[in-house]
């Protein structure tokens, strides 16, 4: 089972949950994937992915859903939902309320972050000291830029509330949205000066709170490399299969968040696929490729 696209220091892995464990897809450009995604015959549309505790130490630790139910809410079911810790952590700083493991994780520093998406979408949110690099390449950010140092996570989520609140950048941008933009992204100078700006704007904004606990900073995020190719415009097409079942073969020559762009056996061009379908479904690896209907290949 798959459960979803994250990055680190190294680059994409593809997380899976495999019947001996826990398993990690390193993923580099260069690389095939070639797998069939399960379907029908009882197999739920997506399964539950099973729920994060909080050790007291602040430290995550994933459980597999006990009993491999289908997904019912988001990408759990109602017992690994209510189960799940970090769901909480995003109403802490007005409930209070928090596991010790919970209370532990958010008092570590964490940053405000300006994000800005491949059609100029901008965003404002939240990273923990863990992850303030990860959290953007999670998110598929094409420029960023970090904003404030917050002393916890109660703090952070205040400034994020109070931008969001009173100025243009929002706290969601749906993953849909973030692809059809990378079909035809905005010149990358363009981007780098609509973040820069807003940015800027930020910045002056939680500078004349009356709030204590964090300070103003101004620092540029760093995207990896692999993402070059997605980023730069060029002549690309969306995928044209749905990843919820059926046989597939792709080239990884890019990756942006959980978005590559891919080549095809046989077939001319460059292709944009999402591999956060393939979040929640089973699939099983092995020499299998992406069959193009004849009225699609014709247009490629």
């Amino acid at each position: 089972m798959v459960r979803g696209i994250s990055w680190g220091s190294a680059g994409p892995v593809l997380s899976l949950q495999t019947d001996d464990g826990a398993a990690r897809l390193p993923l580099a450009a260069g690389q095939w994937l070639r797998f069939e995604v399960l379907s029908g015959g009882g197999i739920p549309v997506r399964f539950c992915l099973g729920f994060t505790r909080l050790k007291e130490s602040g430290e995550h630790e994933h459980f597999p859903c006990p009993s491999a139910q289908p997904a019912e809410r988001g990408f759990h079911c109602g017992a690994c939902f209510a189960k799940d810790q970090l769901r909480l952590m995003h109403d802490f700083h007005r409930s209070g309320q928090g596991s010790v493991g919970l209370k532990a994780y958010l008092a570590q520093q964490h940053w405000l972050y300006i994000a800005t998406f491949a059609d100029g979408t901008t965003k404002v949110g939240t990273a923990s000291e863990r992850s303030k690099w990860s959290r953007l390449a999670d998110q598929g950010a094409l420029v960023a830029r970090y904003v404030a140092r917050a002393q916890d996570g109660a703090v952070v989520r205040h400034l994020e509330d109070a931008v969001s609140s009173n100025l243009p950048p929002t706290q969601f941008v749906r993953g849909a949205a973030k692809f059809a933009a990378l079909l035809q992204p905005r010149p990358p100078l363009h981007l780098e000066q609509t973040n820069k700006a807003m940015a800027d704007v930020v910045r002056e904004f939680v500078s004349g709170m009356s709030l204590e606990g964090f300070e103003p900073v101004n620092e540029q995020w760093e995207r990896s490399a692999i993402a070059e190719a997605v980023v730069q415009p060029s002549r690309r097409t969306a995928y044209p299969l749905a990843l919820d079942s059926g046989t597939h073969g792709i080239r990884l020559d890019a990756m942006l968040g959980p978005v590559a762009l891919v080549g095809l056996d046989d077939i001319e061009g460059a292709f944009l696929v999402d591999l956060g379908g393939l979040k929640g479904r089973k699939v099983r690896f092995g020499e299998f490729s992406t069959e193009v209907p004849a009225l699609q290949e014709s247009l490629f």
